[in-house]
């Protein structure tokens, strides 16, 4: 059993049965459908020959199938991959060269060691060093480069670039040399395409068709387009009137090769290929996540990062460029009824199959076609809600998400991923260098302890209590030792503090040291400092020093014991609306 942990198919395998094979197949032949002209069109987007997006959705569906915890999750190239694909490539090579094709396979095989790597090391938790607002930011500015850089194919045109305007530049040079054939071709594939996205499903049903097929049907569309588009250009000879079209591809099974290891060149590709494992791994595990809660099961982040890997480095040797599980194919997998990753492998059969027998018949298959299947997919990556939500719950997230979507668009896609994870983590580092704390007085006739500001409490002048929300840490511990100082300085007739630390989980040695300090500097001013309700684990690191013992108070189970200590030590109760504080209740 523990070796099913780090080969799943031991798991699910020796459950295998002839129902879940039916449900498999027919999974696998609906995703066969709807992968055969997304693969080409992604490889178009990473400025692949098109055959390369075949052989990167046929070894990497085996590996995973082999090594991946989801049961629907479909591996192969996906918009955003593909894109920083591009880039990457891009940067040390010219499309179309041996070289370029060379680098994307090293991202390939670069991407798929670090996942592994992670994976080994079990490292699944890197992935939440990206904030929700940060991959938004980043999908939704990806989405939009990626649009805008196909409408050069829709309109036959020069163009191409990494960034918006360098886009917009070169489309807006070249507009008044488009194609009039391949512009009608782009626009009525574009057309029918987001069509059949929103009013196929509910035609088919309104012929009588259950749900479940409609939406399959529906989904499988583009292969309509693409079948429409080839014959049009077969019919009216439009490649010899200037329509672009794929051209031969190559007929057969990938070839498996070792990758060249080329140092000079992966010392150039190692920080694209750690973004690409990244974003892929993300963007994949949030996809495993949310089809396996749907049917109650679960995945394992760091098996998902091994099956990665395993995928890329299959892509690699296969001649293929860095892959991931896509959130379209997943869903359609999950909702065409596959029950196992073997779903993925009967995929993979279907694909060399349609390299080895279908190749030929997509030799007219328009360029402008492929282009516009690349926009309707991504059209769903562009998510117009989340800023405004943002910017109502969170002026920091918000920032960081319109931070990221600025320099997608500006500088590519690299430095819109790195600029968006620095300013994540800034923003984390000086929100937690201000930690919330409050001073709290008791609400009458209960033993419930509140903020001054917020409720109406009871308060007495020589008692402080202040509430500490979050762990004491080298980031805020200073913080803390100005505010209580601060707070101090406002009650001339004080004579003990209690510290409220039922919201601290940790104190490491700077918050020791603060506390210390605070401890020393009301004791020298004739005040006592008494700490409450700390946590278990917190209380056994503070015996661990003599913090305990130089503690001119004492510690308290609760802060009502502790506050009830220091008015029997004073003889003193709270009378008289002098000691209440109205603030005002929320």
């Amino acid at each position: 059993m523990r070796l099913a942990q780090y080969l799943p198919i031991l798991d699910w395998g020796r459950r295998y049965d002839r129902g879940a094979l039916g449900s498999d197949m027919m999974a696998a032949v609906i995703v066969t459908i709807m992968l055969i002209p997304q693969s080409l069109a992604y490889a178009l987007l990473a400025g692949l020959p098109p055959v390369v997006g075949l052989y990167a959705s046929i070894l990497p569906l085996v590996a995973y199938a082999l090594l991946g915890t989801s049961r629907t999750l479909a591996v192969g190239p996906v918009a955003v991959i593909s894109l920083m694909t591009a880039s990457a490539a891009g940067s040390v090579a010219s499309q179309g060269t041996a070289e370029y094709l060379e680098a994307a396979i090293a991202l390939a095989m670069l991407s798929g060691i670090m996942l592994a790597i992670l994976g080994f090391v079990r490292a699944g938790f890197l992935a939440n060093l990206l904030s929700h607002p940060v991959i938004s930011g980043f999908i939704t500015a990806s989405g939009v480069l990626i649009a805008t850089s196909q409408f050069r194919h829709i309109l036959g045109i020069p163009g191409g670039g990494d960034t918006m305007p360098e886009l917009l530049r070169r489309l807006a040079a070249n507009i008044g040399t488009f194609n009039i054939p391949t512009l009608a071709i782009g626009l009525a594939s574009l057309a029918f395409l987001y069509w059949v996205r929103k009013g196929a499903r509910p035609l088919l049903m309104q012929f009588g068709l259950r749900p479940g097929l409609a939406d399959i049907l529906a989904k499988a569309g583009p292969i309509l387009a693409v079948a429409a588009a080839i014959l049009a250009v077969m019919v009216g000879s439009l490649n010899e009137r200037g329509v672009a079209v794929v051209g031969a591809i190559p007929r057969g099974l990938p070839p498996f090769a070792m990758p060249e290891i080329n140092l000079g060149l992966w010392s150039q590709l190692w920080l694209p290929a750690l973004l690409i494992s990244i974003i892929g791994f993300v963007e994949s595990v949030s996809v495993a996540q949310t089809l396996a809660a749907k049917r109650r099961q679960r995945i394992s982040p760091d098996q998902e990062l091994v099956g990665l890997g395993a995928s890329n480095i299959a892509s690699a040797f296969s001649g293929g460029y860095p892959v991931t599980g896509g959130f379209a194919r997943s869903v359609v997998n999950f909702d065409a009824g596959a029950r196992t990753p073997a779903a993925g492998a009967y995929t993979a059969v279907g694909i060399a199959f349609a390299s080895i027998f279908l190749t030929p018949l997509l030799f007219s298959l328009p360029v402008a076609t492929l282009a516009a299947t690349i926009i309707v997919a991504v059209l769903s990556l562009i998510d117009r809600k989340t800023p405004l939500r943002l910017w109502r719950y969170s002026k920091a997230d918000f920032s960081a998400h319109i931070a990221t979507i600025a320099m997608t668009l500006a500088m590519g896609v690299e430095i819109g991923v790195i600029v968006g994870v620095s300013t994540g983590l800034i923003l984390y580092l000086w929100k937690a260098s201000r930690p919330h704390a409050a001073v709290v007085g008791r609400v009458a006739g209960t033993e419930h302890y509140r903020n001054i500001e917020r409720h109406e409490v009871i308060t007495w002048p020589h008692i402080l209590s202040i509430r500490i929300d979050e762990s004491l840490t080298f980031l805020n511990a200073r913080w803390l030792e100005e505010y209580a100082l601060e707070r101090m300085a406002e009650r001339p007739e004080l004579q003990d503090v209690v510290l409220l630390c039922s919201g601290v989980n940790s104190i490491d040695a700077s918050g020791l040291e603060s506390l210390e300090a605070i401890n020393h500097r009301l004791a020298d001013a004739g005040i006592s400092l008494h700490l409450s309700e700390v946590k278990g684990p917190v209380m056994d690191k503070l015996k661990q020093t003599d913090i305990l013992e130089e503690l001119h108070g004492k510690v308290f189970l609760s802060h009502d014991k502790a506050i009830a200590h220091v008015i029997q030590l004073t003889d003193a109760d709270p009378q008289g609306e002098d000691h209440w504080h109205a603030r005002g209740l929320i």
